[in-house]
């Protein structure tokens, strides 16, 4: 008879930039000797197939088992309450029915009703965050009344962090009548019962956000667990670790890797823009024209549906020079020698790739955590610099073009890769040399095992 191991079930929100990080830290969690089942929606379960080789998976609902596509936030939300609560709380009980109790609830921040199901079934919790302690820190302050909003200020101070412009705050603080819907999940409900968790988890590592990791951490159960990336880009320690598990769009690798292949040391521009985001028309034509201005080859994610706001003709007339792929494999983009800088929106995961690879970046923040992400890769880190759009919010082909050749040459360019570089060796350092962010995954799976 097997002997008891801790067991954690992990339930990400059904989207690619929250699976993949909680399952790199399923995976580490596994290899720590916690036994894990990772928790995922039926749609999603059928559409992808196999999450992962090495981690076990269920499935709950969300309510919409045949897809949710075109589904308004504050219709999904609320039916993933209430079918997920059931659904997540059968799946508890069938695991303990079978010999696997569990002992623990792994939830995105995302889903903060699963604290509750948690709590019914008397099970310990933790509550995980795919964005920056420093996001989190904003969004708590606004929940919290200790931020008006609408700001009436054009300036914040705000403990743990450096003073922010109004324009370096998540879209949803910084303009919260544009997306009520989105402001109310992001600002209130993520935050509304998370200092009721057993342990806060986030995807960043101590020596990246030091201060406001230090100033939270006074207060409430937080353990930095992060960079969440495949352990052969880091420290090389799960062995074969070398993709997140899903990809929700089909990367084209062998065309990407190949044309990298072909290309000298720094000398190529890698831009992506994510999964999510969408580039405005006139926003997809300056960026276009600005790369065919630069004197570097390109590399440009433009995913299938973003296509058509390409300039006509752009592809053919830009033959040789770039090359547009509608997916990429990120990582492996990022650890190619050939890649010199990214142009990036700012996404959490994004911006921890590049800076965990050692990539420069340009930062094109579009909505969300990005603006803030960007004033950090900018200010803090200074490990890239943000692209400054026109009073139309229009990043122009010229500014484009500056940015290129600031980062890709002369004296701020070579402190630039000098901190990225920097950088990169903290973040392999946080998983490889005992760092806090590794203390911190063996002192969570310490405790589990005790109790």
């Amino acid at each position: 008879m097997e002997t008891h191991r801790a067991h954690c079930l992990i339930l990400p929100y059904p989207v690619q930039g929250h699976i993949n990080p909680m399952l790199q830290f399923a995976k580490r969690l596994q290899h720590e000797g916690v036994k894990v089942t990772f928790a995922t929606t039926k749609f999603l379960f059928e559409t992808v197939g196999e999450v992962s080789a090495s981690i076990s998976v269920e499935t709950i609902s969300d309510g919409y088992d045949e897809g949710a596509n075109g589904i308004a936030m504050e219709i999904y939300f609320p039916r993933f309450q209430k079918v997920g609560s059931e659904t997540l709380t059968e799946l508890v009980l069938k695991l303990q029915d079978s010999g696997r109790p569990v002992d623990c609830i792994i939830y995105d921040a995302f889903l903060p009703w699963c604290l509750d199901v948690a709590k019914d079934l008397g099970v310990r919790a933790g509550v995980f965050f795919t964005q920056s302690c420093a996001v989190n820190n904003i969004y708590n302050h606004v929940h919290k009344g200790l931020l008006k909003l609408p700001l009436e200020e054009s300036g914040v101070d705000i403990p743990g962090l450096p003073p922010l412009l109004a324009s370096d705050l998540p879209s949803f603080v910084s303009n919260p009548g544009l997306y009520p819907a989105s402001t109310q999940m992001f600002v209130h409900d993520q935050i509304e019962n998370f200092e009721e968790a057993d342990w806060i988890f986030f995807n960043t590592f101590y020596g990246l956000e030091e201060e406001v990791i230090h100033w939270m951490a006074k207060i409430l159960p937080v353990k930095t667990i992060g960079p969440t990336i495949p352990s052969m880009y880091l420290e090389k320690r799960l062995e074969d670790d070398k993709q997140y598990g899903l990809n929700l769009f089909k990367p084209m690798t062998n065309a990407c890797m190949s044309w990298l292949n072909e290309r000298s040391i720094n000398s190529v521009v890698y831009v992506s823009f994510g999964s999510l985001a969408k580039l405005e028309v006139k926003q997809m034509e300056e960026l276009a024209w600005g790369l065919r201005a630069s004197s570097y080859h390109f590399l440009w994610v433009v995913r299938e549906s973003e296509s058509k706001k390409l300039p006509k003709d752009f592809v053919k007339e830009t033959f040789g020079k770039g090359l547009i792929i509608s997916w990429g494999p990120q990582l492996d983009v990022l650890a190619h020698k050939s890649i010199g800088c990214f142009i990036t929106h700012c996404g959490w995961n994004s911006t921890l790739e590049a800076l965990s690879l050692g990539v420069p970046m340009i930062a094109m923040p579009q909505w969300t955590d990005q603006s803030t992400n960007a004033k950090f890769v900018n200010d803090i880190w200074k490990m890239g610099i943000k692209a400054q759009p026109d009073e139309n919010g229009i990043v122009r082909r010229d500014v484009i073009g500056q940015c290129i050749s600031i980062v890709m040459e002369g004296e701020i360019g070579q402190e630039i890769r000098k901190n990225a570089k920097k950088w990169k060796d903290l973040a392999r350092q946080a998983l490889e040399e005992g760092g806090s962010s590794d203390e911190n995954t063996k002192d969570f799976v310490s405790k589990l095992i005790q109790s």
